[in-house]
């Protein structure tokens, strides 16, 4: 149960629409949208040649874990068997390739070297001694890292980050867990990010 209640508290930050006085208060309001609203660019990357920018195609964030990027949207449809890289709009019209999307996206490995935010849930991943050094241990903050790298981690109590573990704590409550239960290493403050990128599945 803390995994599936991991896995909403990513979606539900990432797709909420809650503020401070909203109805049932600000974690309440999960999967308010389905899409980047008003993004800031088209998240194309030209320089890659394995699963390059479709012309007239945006590739913002869609979906229940949103998704950014021409190269992720291509390595995930590949996944999930859907041409995303042309038709990326369908994690915002269809609710369930939108969430064998986030599925596939938490149970699978997207980069060298780091495990799924699964295998952190379930044990399987084991920190090396570089692991160790930088900051990585076993926890809810992994999945942040895994997931959003050094978008989110490595840069102290931030607001995005704290919002996250909110959402965790918050579905934890809900289904009988308790907030009490959410484990150690909850955040990735000072984690060192497993890939340090400016382009991340999340923008």
């Amino acid at each position: 149960m803390k995994e599936v209640a991991a896995f909403l508290g990513h979606v539900g930050a990432k797709t909420s629409c809650g503020y401070s006085v909203a109805t049932g208060g600000p974690l309440a309001w999960g999967l308010c949208y389905n899409h980047e609203l008003s993004p800031s660019q088209s998240y194309c990357d030209n320089s890659n040649e394995l699963y390059p920018c479709v012309e007239g195609v945006e590739y913002y964030g869609r979906g229940a874990l949103p998704v950014y990027w021409n190269y992720n949207y291509g390595i995930i449809g590949q996944g999930i068997k859907q041409d995303l890289l042309n038709h990326p709009e369908l994690l915002e019209q269809n609710a369930t390739l939108a969430f064998e999307a986030a599925i596939w996206r938490w149970m699978t490995p997207m980069k060298r070297k780091q495990p799924s935010a699964h295998d952190v849930f379930v044990g399987n991943w084991k920190p090396t001694k570089n692991d160790t050094l930088s900051k990585r241990y076993p926890g809810f903050g992994a999945t942040m890292n895994i997931l959003y790298g050094d978008l989110i981690c490595g840069q102290g109590s931030i607001d995005k980050m704290n919002v996250i573990v909110s959402h965790y704590q918050h579905y934890l409550d809900l289904m009988g867990v308790g907030s009490d239960k959410a484990g150690d290493n909850l955040d990735c403050a000072d984690q060192v990010a497993f890939n340090p990128s400016s382009k991340n599945l999340d923008s």
